[in-house]
């Protein structure tokens, strides 16, 4: 086996271990061997790897939690392709790239997905888990696969890279002035018109950057990469902030980048959409912040068949002890019985947009997912039933106590993730129930002693995910739960709710974009009709299938299930499948 030893610095502090806990408890130092070192000049511990025993004594006694030590088969020594320095994150292999073919990413944050990114565009060189930094040695480690050639063209110059980034929310502190402006200067293929009209840019081409939402900036980005002249071009989480209509559109601008011969890599966690986008697919497992492998290639739909089952196939590996499966028939049972609530008619007027709700009821125990595009007034309805927007007409009066977490979230608490949480409930923290249920799955014992001020985007969605659910409530208002996180925090999320809110005999109303969460999640929809901007209509809650039918019927897309995971599968545009769903007027997984 082939041992790995990686320190998080960020969460050692050896004046409050008592001065290198670690190196004291080490076996291997106390029998006068050096399996942990104490580097003086940086103040830190080094595990010296062919030292280390892997007996994770060093693991459980550090307060911090800041060391793991992982056995891996030692064959992957040879598969090593970066190493960010000693007892630091290591990358073993790299996606392939192939022209004309979009190639897709699927896997955890953390993983290596970046890193590998910044080597396919030549940003760094990667180190072979050596001293290594000659791309002539890069060129030769690789010789004989189909990297060989991409990296001695990257290295003459050849080869010019264009990245989408993950982050487009922080576009507006690196570049200031109008959309137009900014996109004429990147235009380099002479297809400004053609690529703002697919992407809808119109109606912000005159708006300075700054005040653009996360929607528009995302298809700002996605316009600017289009418009460079490059041989490779990645996309990092093209669909973040979309709705499923504009997911769809910009699957479908990419892959016709890909046809007329590019090279394309993506990365994304809506599931849908990178089935929709992708030819072929790489999963990454391993352990965030930790390692990451990147799988042999796999056809798209055994790669995802393969993530949800947990299990890869030619790799005889599984990463994780349970499967996802979905409801295979059409409609799931609706929950009927008791009734929670019933809510009024509800209207919202800003002068400029006008929403209008229906009245409806809600049961005890349900899920109710809430769809539509994007500027229709999802969120809107959700604040004035969490009483946080007044209605205009109608009147939210219920003695229910409701639990809300908002789209966009604020960080100005200063103390700790644990400090938070316990403030809610700290039982809850405690209990097996909701560790097993909830806390474990989301990772969130790990950010405990982190400040909220310094969470990632993922871990602050995470936590605010947690901070709602373990709230006494009656109803649980969710909006945009998947935004910053990765798939298999979305399919825990998922897996959380459904199961919290059925044991617990609570209810839930979800606005959510991603199609494979809604699908999983959901007993009954909320169906938002209406022209983004101007006016929106919410229907009362109705069963999925009439739901679904009703929704993609409205932007024109339909979908089929896997027969191996009953996942759902967005028809290509045109195909048998689609025309033949349009006919019936069947849109959802017939």
């Amino acid at each position: 086996m082939a041992r790995i030893a990686v320190i998080d610095y960020d969460k050692c502090n050896p004046d409050k271990c008592g001065h290198f806990l670690c190196e004291r408890v080490c076996p291997v130092n106390r029998m006068g061997g050096e399996a942990i070192i104490i580097d003086e000049e940086n103040y830190r511990p080094v595990i010296q790897e062919a030292s280390c025993t892997g007996c994770g004594i060093c693991v459980h006694k550090c307060p911090f939690g800041a060391i793991t030590i992982v056995n891996l088969p030692e064959q992957l020594d040879e598969d090593c392709v970066h190493r960010y320095g000693v007892n630091g994150f290591v990358l073993y292999r790299l996606p392939i790239v192939k022209e004309g073919m979009v190639v897709g990413v699927l896997g955890p944050n953390g993983t290596g997905k970046t890193t590998a990114v910044k080597i396919l565009s030549g940003q760094i060189v990667p180190n072979l888990c050596s001293d290594n930094d000659s791309w002539e040695n890069v060129i030769r480690a690789f010789r004989g696969s189909e990297l060989q050639n991409y990296f001695e063209k990257l290295r003459n110059r050849e080869i010019r890279p264009v990245v989408k980034p993950q982050y487009v929310d922080l576009i507006p502190r690196a570049v200031k002035g109008k959309v137009r402006d900014l996109l004429k200067r990147a235009d380099e293929t002479g297809k400004f018109e053609e690529v703002v009209k697919g992407l809808e840019l119109g109606n912000v081409l005159d708006r300075d950057i700054r005040h653009l939402s996360g929607g528009e900036l995302q298809m700002v980005a996605i316009a600017a990469a289009l418009l460079r002249d490059a041989h490779f071009y990645f996309f990092d989480e093209p669909s973040s902030y979309l709705d499923i209509r504009q997911r769809l559109r910009v699957a479908r601008i990419i892959r016709r980048l890909a046809d007329s011969g590019k090279n394309v890599l993506a990365v994304e966690h809506d599931l849908a959409v990178l089935d929709y986008l992708s030819d072929i697919i790489h999963v990454v497992y391993g352990k965030p912040s930790v390692y990451g492998i990147f799988s042999q290639p796999k056809s798209t739909r055994n790669g995802i068949n393969e993530f949800l089952h947990g299990y890869l196939r030619d790799e005889n590996v599984r990463f994780r002890p349970y499967e996802i499966s979905f409801t295979k028939t059409g409609e799931r049972k609706s929950q009927g019985g008791e009734i929670l609530v019933q809510y009024p008619r509800l209207v919202k007027d800003y002068g400029t947009f006008r929403l209008e709700a229906e009245g409806g009821e809600l049961y005890v125990g349900e899920v109710v997912g809430i769809v539509g595009p994007n500027g229709i007034g999802k969120t809107t309805f959700v604040k004035m039933l969490a009483g946080v927007e007044k209605p205009t007409e109608g009147e939210v009066d219920w003695s229910l106590t409701v639990s809300y977490k908002p789209q966009y979230i604020k960080t100005d608490y200063e103390g700790t993730v644990y400090e938070l949480l316990s403030r809610i409930d700290e039982a809850k923290l405690m209990s097996s129930f909701y560790k097993s249920e909830l806390l474990n799955p989301l990772g969130i014992p790990d950010l405990y002693d982190k400040k909220v001020r310094e969470l990632s985007g993922g871990e602050l969605q995470r936590v605010a995910i947690t901070a709602c659910l373990i709230r006494d409530a009656d109803l649980y208002l969710l909006d945009e739960p998947s935004a910053h996180l990765d798939s298999e925090q979305r399919l825990a999320v998922s897996k959380a709710i459904r199961s919290l809110m059925a044991k617990n005999e609570k209810t839930a109303l979800i606005v959510e974009h991603d199609v494979m969460m809604v699908d999983y999640l959901s007993d009954r929809l909320i169906v938002f009709e209406g022209e983004p901007g101007k006016y929106g209509k919410a229907l009362p809650p109705m069963g999925m299938r009439e739901g679904m039918n009703r929704f993609l019927a409205g932007i024109g897309i339909t979908f089929r299930r896997d027969p191996e995971t009953g996942r759902p599968r967005a028809n290509k545009e045109g195909s048998v499948k689609d025309r033949e769903q349009r006919e019936r007027g069947e849109y959802y997984y017939t």
